[in-house]
């Protein structure tokens, strides 16, 4: 009987550890996810700059 009862005990206990991990690592995937969405829109006008950079310095390297 008490051998149930601590096997009962250590299973609840794994679960929610295992629980808390996954809701932590669930929510640190989302705040990853939003800070990779917010760096990108903060360098894409600079990448269609650099691209619009290298076109013109590719027009300007060929020979006329």
């Amino acid at each position: 009987m008490l051998l149930t009862v601590v096997f009962t005990a250590v299973a609840v206990l794994a679960v929610v550890v295992l629980g808390s991990l996954v809701y932590g690592v669930l929510g640190a995937a989302g705040r990853l996810r939003r800070e990779v969405a917010a760096l990108e829109r903060e360098l894409r006008p600079l990448l269609t700059e650099a691209q619009a950079t290298a076109a013109r310095a590719a027009q300007v390297q060929q020979p006329s």
